[in-house]
């Protein structure tokens, strides 16, 4: 019997990472709802206890009131509810996948040999490197009178994760870059947690046992780098998912496509907040559309610049060649007994040892091959530009058939 342990706990890290962003978004969607619908108090005396906002609402059959402090109540409440641990399972368990996936298969996942070669040690460096120097940068940014001035902040922020991005796709494979930049994002919005918002909560928690009054400004940090991380959620969830998405990273400009896509998820994610506080905004709306369609139209742009083409003489390529370059650059992974180590099984149960399973495929080997050219992964074979033409060359012979 075997038993593929890295499968296996790829899976399960990937449900826990799941698991815990579902909680931890849906808690940051819900908080940042209900400041947004927050109402002056209607008691004179709920005013004088310093709740600067309530709302009422209904779900799963019951009533709720909420009610909200402009710093904290008087007296420190018997039972109090953190949310913590759905940011920290989230940031840790995404961590390690990155780990198992990206830095234990570097030399597959991460390292482009025809962008840099380089080390697989070296590349796991310089995508630790990209992380810390995310979280310091942006923390530094926060700090600094920018840090004052949201709007003038988010464009600067925007700008320094597009040249990111850019740099790591000129470094890694295009799909390490796009999840490098996801987990720079993410970085920074777990430590907002850890170093930041739950720190501050702490010291109001600790001037009201000690009888002292807390101090506004650690309510106020706080609650600008919760809303940091309001407006980084759509932008890295796209990213958890991006690798399935060749369309948008597989090219010499994915960098762009990603940076306008980021771009769009801050807008989306703004046009809600600008609903919830009863201003809605329909252009916003219209505009995201017409902004996702623009991002379709440059990224086949930028698909049909990269394409390999067969030109007229290219020479006819018999079975038994498209067989040996497919071996050379397909089958120790796509098999069905891959060679590869980092693969047990045939990823997506893809296989390419008869000629009907390669046909079954035809159209995505072409895109992959001539088009977005990621495969092979990290082109570790060393395909050329010479092979995926007599390979393309054979696939569109038997269309011709």
């Amino acid at each position: 019997m075997e038993l593929d342990i890295t499968s296996w706990l790829g899976m399960a890290l990937r449900w826990l990472h799941l698991t815990a962003g579902i909680a931890w978004i849906g808690s940051s969607f819900y908080f940042i709802w209900l400041d947004n619908h927050l109402r002056k108090p209607k008691i004179p005396a709920d005013s004088e206890k310093g709740v600067s906002g309530e709302v009422w609402s209904v779900h799963g059959g019951g009533f709720y009131h909420k009610q909200k402090y402009s710093v904290a109540p008087a007296e420190m409440p018997g039972e109090l509810h953190w949310f913590k641990w759905e940011a920290y399972f989230t940031w840790i368990s995404g961590f390690l996948l990155l780990a198992l996936m990206y830095y234990y298969g570097a030399s597959v996942f991460l390292v482009d040999q025809a962008k840099y070669d380089m080390s697989p040690a070296i590349a796991v460096a310089i995508g630790l490197s990209f992380l810390a120097a995310g979280w310091i940068g942006y923390d530094l940014l926060c700090r600094s009178p920018l840090g004052q001035k949201n709007t003038a902040f988010g464009f600067v922020w925007f700008a320094l994760l597009t040249l990111s991005a850019w740099a790591l796709a000129q470094i890694f494979t295009d799909r390490g870059a796009y999840i490098h930049v996801g987990a720079m994002i993410g970085t920074v919005m777990a430590a907002n947690v850890f170093m930041v918002i739950i720190p501050n909560q702490k010291k109001v928690v600790a001037d009201l046992v000690a009888g002292k009054t807390p101090d506004p400004k650690l309510g106020q940090e706080a609650k600008q780098r919760s809303l940091h991380n309001n407006y980084m959620t759509l932008p890295v969830l796209f990213l958890m998912i991006s690798n399935h998405y060749p369309q948008t990273f597989a090219n010499p400009n994915g960098w762009l496509i990603l940076s306008l896509l980021g771009a769009l998820g801050w807008l989306i994610r703004h046009f809600f907040n600008l609903k919830h506080q009863g201003r809605t905004r329909y252009s916003l709306a219209a505009f995201s559309v017409i902004g996702f369609i623009g991002i379709m139209v440059l990224a086949a742009y930028f698909k049909d610049a990269a394409r390999l083409q067969v030109s007229a003489d290219t020479k006819t390529v018999t079975y038994a060649e498209m067989q040996t370059i497919m071996k050379t650059h397909c089958t120790n992974c796509h098999g069905a007994k891959p060679s590869h180590e980092f693969f047990e099984e045939a990823p997506n149960g893809v296989i390419f040892d008869r000629k009907d399973q390669i046909l079954k495929y035809r159209a995505q080997i072409l895109d992959r091959v001539m088009v977005t050219q990621d495969m092979p992964l990290g082109n570790e074979t060393g395909m050329s530009d010479i092979e995926r033409v007599e390979l393309a060359s054979w696939l569109k012979t038997q269309d011709e058939e």
